[in-house]
């Protein structure tokens, strides 16, 4: 990710404690480059304050995952490399409308290999107008340099006047949400992830050592509704203690992985919970002693030791106390372990590739696609990714919301209230309960649900039904009191 050195325009992550050919840690200090944030070299290698100044801010500007800050971070390197190569040499700095729409002729309307899709275009577009307010407000731009235009949109508090950039795109319309039913679950993982045949049983041509591992992360994704990034970045010391046969706790997905920085809690099946706990102290340890016997964590450079942590909190070799809360992807790849004396005791990063290291997403998603794979040469037609699992957990956790709040209902004593208030409890209170089991900023954002979930409306009207006869009968027997007086 930007170590091609024929590029004008790069895009780096900075890594302080490694060898280069001139003093780079020095100079990235004295710039205040922290570390593990991304910056932007100049065709020249120049470092531009006020660009990578803004990049450090996004976090300040409502971007909280660390995802979407290097997402921004590369679209806005990607437009100052474009302003470099095709616009004569030119700076973001002095960059304009028809820049703009040139850039847009070649990555949304052009058909190299760097055109994006609807969807991308826009998030570059958000990016670059997030550097426009940003440079307004440190007055390093006199004026707008891109066409605005104002348009009217539908907000929680209902319609609002919003100036928008006149290059996005509209909003393509969603895709249709994809998920499985269990028995398809269950297909794919044992068949593409746990390398049985489609008949249930093993397959002597399976050469996988990982099937395991990997059938359990699929069960921790489809249990919970986890996001790809969240569970890949479990701590071992972030799973709820299991006594016997009894889950004590839960887990909390915290602010620094999550997205938008929205911290929430997810809670686990008790059978999860203990397999995630067996992989722990078999699997994972098994692997942890070859590795550290071989010296593999002590060649880590980057490594960070903890010297005691807790389900909350860990204190670093310093005897800093970092929250889990505060710390984000890239930094719990780095946590190591270490006893009183200093030796490594492991990684605390969850899960582990066979080298011993903590897994990278793009590792996972290598994994669902060899799955995909294996099922194809079955006769399975499976297309499942990390997202799919979410989704999974999102349709029938939203069926289970939908009956328990019908059979709520129906054991109320009180039942005199109307139909809008029985239509509020049957989609507002699952479908807000949702809402914060996935981690969604609005409710409105579940609604897609409703639409796959092909007993919903079985099950609302039903429930309507039911209510319309008994509060027919209400009436017949209020009426038939008025008579007798």
């Amino acid at each position: 990710m930007g170590t091609d050195t024929e590029t004008p325009v790069l895009l780096h992550r900075t890594t302080f404690g490694h060898a280069v050919p001139f003093d780079g840690d020095a100079v990235l200090r004295r710039a205040d480059a922290d570390k593990g944030r991304p910056f932007i070299l100049g065709p020249d290698g120049t470092y531009d304050l006020h660009l990578n100044r803004f990049l450090r801010d996004l976090e300040h500007w409502g971007v909280r995952s660390e995802n979407s800050r290097i997402a921004y971070s590369t679209d806005v390197m990607l437009f100052c490399r474009f302003l470099h190569e095709s616009r004569g040499g030119k700076s973001i700095w002095d960059t304009d409308g028809a820049d703009l729409r040139a850039y847009k002729a070649v990555r949304l309307h052009g058909d190299g290999p760097g055109s994006v899709s609807v969807a991308t275009w826009n998030r570059s577009i958000a990016a670059l107008d997030k550097w426009v307010q940003w440079s307004l407000y440190e007055e390093l731009l006199s004026a707008e340099p891109f066409r605005y235009v104002d348009k009217t949109v539908m907000s929680p508090q209902g319609p609002k006047r919003v100036r928008v950039n006149a290059d996005a795109e509209p909003e393509t319309p969603r895709q249709p949400i994809r998920f499985l039913s269990h028995e398809d679950f269950m297909l794919w993982r044992d068949v593409g992830l746990r390398g049985l045949l489609p008949d249930g049983s093993p397959d002597a041509k399976w050469r996988g050592r990982n099937g395991e591992r990997n059938a359990l992360f699929a069960d921790l994704l489809v249990c919970t509704g986890m996001r790809l990034g969240e569970a890949a970045s479990l701590l071992t010391t972030e799973l709820p203690p299991v006594t016997g046969r009894r889950l004590i706790g839960d887990i909390t997905v915290s602010a620094a992985v999550a997205k938008r920085g929205r911290a929430r809690t997810v809670f686990v099946r008790p059978r999860v919970a203990r397999d995630l706990h067996h992989y722990v102290s078999m699997e994972r340890d098994e692997l942890v002693q070859r590795r550290r016997v071989q010296g593999v964590y002590e060649a880590v450079a980057d490594r960070l030791p903890v010297r005691r942590v807790s389900r909350h909190a860990l204190v670093v070799e310093n005897g800093t106390s970092w929250s889990y809360a505060r710390t984000g992807a890239a930094d719990r790849a780095r946590l190591v372990q270490v006893d009183s004396r200093g030796g490594v005791v492991g990684p605390l990063c969850l899960w582990l590739g066979e080298n011993g290291l903590p897994l990278r997403r793009s590792t996972w998603q290598s994994v669902f696609q060899r799955a995909n794979e294996r099922c194809t040469a079955f006769g399975l037609d499976f297309d499942v990714h990390p997202h799919t699992l979410r989704h999974t957990f999102a349709v029938h956790m939203l069926g289970l919301l939908l009956r328990q709040t019908v059979r709520a209902l129906g054991m109320r004593e009180d039942r005199r209230f109307t139909n809008a208030e029985v239509k509020r409890l049957l989609i507002g209170n699952p479908l807000r309960k949702l809402q914060l089991l996935l981690g969604h900023r609005h409710e409105a954002t579940v609604y897609s649900y409703l639409d796959v979930l092909d007993e919903a409306q079985e099950i609302v009207l039903a429930a309507l039904g039911n209510w319309d006869e008994q509060a027919a009968a209400f009436e017949r027997i209020s009426v038939s009191a008025e008579e007798n007086r």
